[in-house]
């Protein structure tokens, strides 16, 4: 959905991503309004008032929004997989701990009255004085379905906020176990064609192989260039390589630059120090220059003046910097709706600090010869497809950064407009 934002609902818009990282509260709404026409902050703030989207530990353990019947019916099938990184993480001692009645204790301890994850170290202290409070946090954050409590918010959520359980959350129980072919074929919706790696990546699932092969004869199959099967869903759209892309700009911790092992489809192996947080493994801001991620950007605010701030990797051609100018200022007016006057500014490129480590996951592999998904994050090979933007992206393009090459831009390059 970022080659042409599309005329959907934000729940669909949701569940076609399959689910939307959100260790930060604000990053699924500008993921959300980069792929939806006329996307508006509340009606992604109502559908959390209304129980129809949640947000919770999910996919790799990690806070994700995710539609209120995706979270029922899948998360029985990642449950084996929090657990199994719940154990990697405590090792022995996990095997130390009564984890049901634990559950048990902490399930019927929300229940009374949604709490933060602080209150319950403190109620877990409280009641066992000389028991393992971190390993019990843990544990119970991640072997019971808990859900965080929004709050009519600008971006849904306070800074800290309360959890309450799942099944009391959306009056529904949790089934019991799941077959994660379902789950494969899903991702394979959003983000193929893809390998057995990228599947496993994304997910945490073990036998990923056995899974795809079980599915064969339903999917088609490609070879990369390097002979590896990607696989797709039959009827999913390829569009060819050179299909133009418009720019877009992704937040932090962005489906399309998580979804895959192999992440040379959207970045250069060279720019990826570059978008990573070292301390904490934050995936910074990005924009997107002919389908592969050119930069990174931030917000900066004074009194009624919010300023878009560009770091380019490389120089940017004239057409491509204007076309990110317009984009860049649109996105200001919508996370800065109170400001009265909009900036968008392009710094020298390559000026950005480096960050010390890279991003987890991913090697320095090529990217597949079958990408044909492109710039999209519903389907994230290389090549981008449909409507808009700058120049073409070359087939085999696997290091691009940007689009044609032009002379430097000037540091600091400003656009401006009042409101």
């Amino acid at each position: 959905m970022l080659l042409l934002r599309e005329q959907t609902t934000a729940v669909h818009g949701i569940e076609r991503l399959i689910a939307l990282q959100a260790q930060l509260a604000r990053p699924p709404f500008i993921g959300l309004w980069s792929r939806l026409a006329a996307f508006r902050r509340e009606q992604l703030v109502q559908l959390l008032l209304r129980r129809e989207v949640v947000r919770a530990p999910f996919l790799r353990g990690t806070l994700h929004l995710v539609s209120a019947r995706d979270y029922l019916a899948l998360h029985p099938v990642i449950a084996p997989v929090l657990d199994a990184a719940m154990r990697s993480v405590l090792r022995a001692r996990a095997d130390a701990l009564d984890l049901d009645r634990l559950v048990a204790e902490a399930r019927a301890y929300f229940d009374e009255e949604p709490r933060t994850m602080d209150e319950l170290r403190d109620h877990l202290a409280g009641r066992h004085a000389d028991g393992d409070v971190r390993a019990m946090a843990l544990a119970v954050r991640m072997r019971l379905p808990i859900v965080q409590v929004p709050a009519e918010t600008p971006w849904g959520y306070p800074g800290t906020a309360d959890f309450a359980p799942a099944a009391s959350w959306l009056g529904k129980p949790l089934p019991d176990g799941g077959e994660p072919h379902a789950l494969v074929r899903r991702y394979l919706a959003s983000f193929g064609p893809a390998t057995a790696t990228d599947v496993q990546a994304w997910s945490g699932l073990t036998r990923v192989k056995d899974v795809l092969h079980a599915l064969r004869e339903q999917l088609c199959v490609f070879r990369d260039e390097r002979g590896r099967e990607l696989f797709d869903l039959p009827d999913a759209p390829r569009p060819p390589a050179d299909t133009a892309a418009p720019p877009r700009f992704l937040p932090d911790y962005d489906n399309l630059l998580l979804a895959h092992d192999d992440r040379t489809r959207v970045i250069a192996d060279e720019h990826r120090p570059r978008i990573v947080m070292s301390a904490n493994l934050r995936i910074l801001p990005t924009f997107l220059v002919d389908g592969f991620v050119a930069g990174t950007w931030t917000v900066e605010r004074k009194k009624a003046t919010a300023a878009l701030v560009l770091d380019p990797f490389d120089a940017l051609a004239r057409a491509a910097r204007e076309q990110l100018a317009e984009e860049g200022e649109s996105l200001l007016r919508f996370v800065e709706e109170d400001a009265s006057a909009f900036e968008v500014r392009f710094e020298k490129p390559g000026s950005a600090k480096t960050p010390a480590a890279p991003a987890k996951g991913g090697g320095s592999a090529k990217a597949p010869a079958a990408r044909a998904k492109g710039g999209g994050s519903a389907k994230a090979p290389a090549a981008p497809a449909k409507s808009g933007g700058s120049a073409k992206a070359p087939a085999a393009r696997a290091k691009g950064g940007g689009s044609a090459k032009a002379p430097a831009a000037p540091a600091k390059a400003r656009v401006s407009r009042s409101r």
